[in-house]
């Protein structure tokens, strides 16, 4: 995730120069949107239980879906 010192924004401004909207290259908008989706799912799955890193290792090779 970018800083906001590190995103190429420019900005409109009214009359009084206030910032009233931000531009950002596609690219850039495109990750944010992606960090935003990623930070509701962890804010949704916050209270579910955790799982052992080798309980998981386990069931995927149990499925098959792991090679030894």
């Amino acid at each position: 995730m970018k800083s906001i010192r590190e995103l190429q924004a420019q900005y409109i401004t009214d009359e009084t120069g206030k910032k009233t909207a931000v531009i950002l290259p596609i690219e850039e908008f495109e990750e944010l949107l992606e960090d935003l989706d990623d930070l509701a799912v962890i804010a949704e799955r916050r209270d579910e239980e955790t799982v052992a890193m080798a309980d998981v290792v386990a069931r995927l090779k149990r499925n098959g879906l792991l090679s030894n």
